[in-house]
C-alpha cells in the first residue's frame, strides 16, 4: 500500500512518469521506500527547501501510523 501511494503521488509531480521507481526494503522495525526519478525531475520531487519531499513523507507517515508501521522514504540518485 505505501508503495502505490508514493508511486501515485511523485507519479503526478514528474515530468517522465514511467522513470519512476520504488523498491521497498522491509526491515526489522520499519519498511524504507527507496525512490528512484530520472535525472531532470529530481527537483521536482524535492521540492524548494525539501518541501515538497517533506510533504510526501508526512503523508506516508499518516498512512502508515494507523497500523502502528513506520515507513522511511529515501530519494535516490
Amino acid at each position: 500500500m505505501e508503495k502505490d501511494l508514493v508511486e501515485y503521488i511523485v507519479k503526478s509531480l514528474v515530468d517522465d512518469p514511467a522513470s519512476v521507481e520504488v523498491t521497498v526494503v522491509e526491515g526489522e522495525k520499519s519498511t524504507i521506500l527507496e525512490l528512484r526519478v530520472a535525472a531532470g525531475d529530481i527537483g521536482k520531487v524535492i521540492g524548494k527547501h525539501g518541501r515538497i519531499a517533506k510533504a510526501i513523507r508526512t503523508v506516508l507517515q499518516a498512512a502508515t501510523a494507523k497500523d502502528g508501521k513506520h515507513a522511511v522514504l529515501e530519494i535516490l540518485d
